[in-house]
């Protein structure tokens, strides 16, 4: 092993993960997106990606580090092919991509094979902020050969905006909560001044 390279639990990892994607996709939908993406180098860059559970035919949100290059979103799914984000858009590649800036219909595609894998692999793991270290990767030191390694699971994924979407279902579909907080708030400081 390398300095660049620690090693770590994968299933501790990912139990730890799911709890903090519950708490991502809370805020996404309280319209907290941009707070979350506030401070990219440290607590990464998020995109939601909106897929259909390939068991349950269910709607799914995941949280999931990107960049963008050329136009395009990539990600990885850093546990492998036993993500189940992954398997259900390996079954339906049609998905919906919530970024800050708007929401997209869109299509998933498993582009692991790139020529430029290592390339968009770094470039997604710098977007991931802490999760990089904690994940045992130093994404700026780590040479190519050692990343080529260490990532020999990770799945490289390609996220192509097909068309932009609005209405309902969305993030900041739960904006209208603070509104409600700031109304009720404002209604029991007023009672509470008027019983003094």
């Amino acid at each position: 092993m390398t300095d660049n390279i620690t090693p770590y639990n994968p299933d501790k990892l990912r139990s730890y993960f799911k709890i903090l994607n519950k708490f991502m996709i809370l805020m996404w939908k309280l319209g907290l997106a941009d707070w979350i993406n506030l401070w990219p180098s440290v607590f990464g860059q998020f995109v939601v990606i909106t897929h259909i559970g390939r068991k349950t035919g269910f709607k799914r949100l995941t949280p999931v580090n990107y960049a963008q290059i050329d136009g395009e979103i990539y990600v990885t799914a850093g546990f492998g092919a036993v993500s189940d984000w992954y398997k259900n858009i390996l079954n339906n590649p049609n998905i919906e991509i919530w970024l800050t800036e708007g929401r997209w219909e869109g299509i998933a595609e498993d582009v692991s094979d790139h020529p430029n894998r290592l390339v968009y692999l770094r470039e997604v793991l710098i977007g991931s902020g802490f999760a990089s270290y904690v994940a045992g990767i130093n994404p700026k030191k780590i040479s190519d050969e050692e990343l080529s390694q260490f990532s020999k699971e990770y799945k490289l994924v390609r996220l192509h905006r097909t068309a932009e979407r609005t209405g309902r279902d969305g993030p900041g579909e739960l904006a209208w909560i603070w509104p409600l907080i700031t109304v009720i708030l404002l209604f029991w400081k007023g009672r509470k001044r008027k019983s003094k």
